[in-house]
């Protein structure tokens, strides 16, 4: 069976794993914000990083990769799960127990999911329905959970934050440069990668 892995974060630029066709499009309802604390690969414990999550809003753009084969599913799933900083994907799948055990492990400070649709084209049908996301939401139970700041107050955490994955602004810049390739304006992070550098030139 097809599997669809739909991204906003970093597996928008770094997939990890093969696939067999990839789109560009965006899902309605949410947005895409930096309020979830990483603590397992862009920051620590002690000083957590920020990723990307998403909040109720118009839409937000990202890309989707279609894996078709099992073994590919299962790298794909397994690269997933071995690097959480690619958060909150999207994936729309039926398989087997192994996979949807092993998301619940990759997803695993991401405590909420939907089913969304896919779409290439505004006016257009869905490209692909079905589409799991999961979100890292306010609710108490998700304790990564670290919710609106102003820009000036993300970005200096960002600057500061590293992880096992790297420096949580690699995350950032990485994110800002692919959605500026797509023609993607997504000010949020725009505005944050803006005031991250300003804030590292003075420093």
């Amino acid at each position: 069976m097809v599997m669809w892995v739909f991204g906003y974060g970093s597996l928008i630029w770094k997939a990890g794993f093969h696939y067999d066709d990839r789109l560009t499009g965006f899902i309605k309802d949410y947005r895409r914000v930096f309020y979830q604390g990483s603590t397992d690969h862009r920051g620590t414990p002690d000083f957590p990083g920020r990723t990307v999550t998403l909040e109720p809003a118009p839409g937000e753009w990202g890309v989707a990769y279609k894996v078709s084969r099992k073994e590919d599913q299962e790298v794909a799933l397994t690269v997933l799960l071995s690097n959480t900083a690619i958060k909150a994907e999207f994936l729309n799948f039926y398989l087997q127990c192994d996979m949807t055990q092993y998301l619940e492990v990759r997803e695993k400070q991401y405590d909420k999911k939907a089913y969304v649709d896919f779409f290439t084209e505004p006016t257009a049908s869905p490209a692909v329905t079905g589409v799991m996301l999961y979100i890292a939401s306010p609710d108490k139970a998700n304790t990564n959970y670290l919710g609106p700041a102003s820009i000036e107050e993300i970005a200096k955490q960002i600057i500061s934050a590293e992880g096992p994955s790297g420096p949580n602004r690699d995350y950032l810049f990485n994110l800002e440069k692919t959605l500026l390739q797509m023609g993607c304006k997504d000010e949020h992070v725009f505005k944050i990668a803006e005031e991250a550098r300003k804030l590292l030139s003075d420093s």
